[in-house]
């Protein structure tokens, strides 16, 4: 693909999008085009600030030849309408999570890119953060010796916040819009067991309200069984303001601590004493502290989404996050939602 890219949006529904664009304004190889959103006052404001024509139907994003690839933010209920059009009109796409409504709407996702000869990437911006590509490193490099116990954390403060529960986002918060605020946020760490571990074999959860009553659910445990053997426990929650010790991973050989790694632990001040990663070792009886900075908030990690997903369309290499990995992330997310609801074990493909 010869630079710049041409890059259009479709929807700036999820803020996310808006803070790609942002960035990209500054990449060379970058052209920002137009952006499609439903709502005028909010479409008009980020392509004003990004420098990008508004249009106010899809067609005149999709119909443009001079866009390469799109940026799809809307709800949830609409990724599948607005991807399989993006492929179908032949333009590689990157979307947000939770990547569908259903697995059947995924599985129409991924056929439609691949019939079009489509790259559709998932923005799993945990891939991309230097903390977690090296907890990958040490797991994969056996390290930590044979893995018995993961826990992760991933929390935001959404749901104490009237500005989140009444704004233009709310709609995160309705179930036809967004399944529940589980499916919106754990998406994230549910995908991270996937990329560093593989793919659980089970699952166990509790998913519910617990300390508001603002969306579908607010707080949620998920208990996982790996392929090898290992336990893996995820914890998601809408209300957490504050927190530290987000990841621990125990194996025969030594463990880790992650102590930044979500909203709460990257929005307000740390320990003094709390590094953001570091290892102990059996046989050594020692601590190691990698050389990983606090990041000064989550946006930090959302920013280092566009520049790889803009490196593979000018490359043509497979995206960090395909298609695929939104559809096993999203598998796993609705098993733990089945079962919450029927209070059993669910077994995964």
């Amino acid at each position: 693909m010869n630079s710049p890219v041409g890059i259009g949006v479709l929807s700036f529904a999820h803020g996310h999008v808006g803070l790609y664009a942002d960035v990209m304004r500054d990449f060379d190889d970058v052209k920002l085009v137009a952006g499609y959103d439903d709502n005028a006052e909010r479409g008009r404001e980020v392509c004003e600030r990004a420098g990008m024509r508004y249009e106010s139907d899809p067609g005149g994003v999709l119909d443009d030849p001079a866009i390469r690839a799109v940026m799809v933010g809307s709800e949830t209920s609409r990724h599948a309408e607005l991807c399989v059009a993006a492929a179908k009109a032949g333009k590689h796409i990157l979307l947000q999570k939770p990547m569908a409504m259903s697995l059947e709407e995924c599985d129409r996702m991924i056929a439609a890119a691949e019939a079009n000869d489509v790259l559709l990437a998932m923005a799993w911006q945990m891939r991309h953060d230097p903390a977690n590509i090296k907890i990958r490193e040490i797991v994969q490099s056996g390290a930590l010796g044979r893995i018995g116990i993961i826990r992760r954390r991933h929390c935001i403060p959404v749901l104490f916040s009237q500005d989140f529960i009444n704004g233009q986002t709310n709609w995160h918060i309705r179930a036809e819009t967004n399944i529940g605020m589980f499916a919106d946020d754990a998406a994230h760490p549910v995908d991270w067991l996937n990329w560093t571990f593989g793919k659980p074999v089970s699952v166990m959860a509790e998913i519910d309200n617990v300390l508001t009553d603002a969306a579908p659910d607010d707080n949620g445990f998920a208990l996982f069984r790996m392929a090898d053997g290992a336990m893996a426990c995820i914890f998601n929650s809408s209300t957490v303001d504050a927190g530290e010790c987000t990841t621990e991973i125990y194996g025969g050989k030594g463990m880790l601590i992650q102590n930044y790694g979500d909203g709460p632990s990257c929005s307000v001040p740390g320990c003094p004493e709390g590094h953001a990663l570091k290892m102990f070792s059996y046989g050594t009886h020692e601590w190691r502290v990698f050389d990983m900075p606090k990041p000064d908030s989550q946006a930090d990690r959302i920013a280092a989404v566009p520049r790889p997903w803009i490196d593979s369309l000018v490359h043509g290499t497979p995206p960090a996050a395909d298609g695929h990995d939104g559809r096993a992330a999203l598998e796993i997310i609705l098993s733990a939602y089945q079962s919450a609801k029927e209070g059993r074990r669910i077994m995964l493909d």
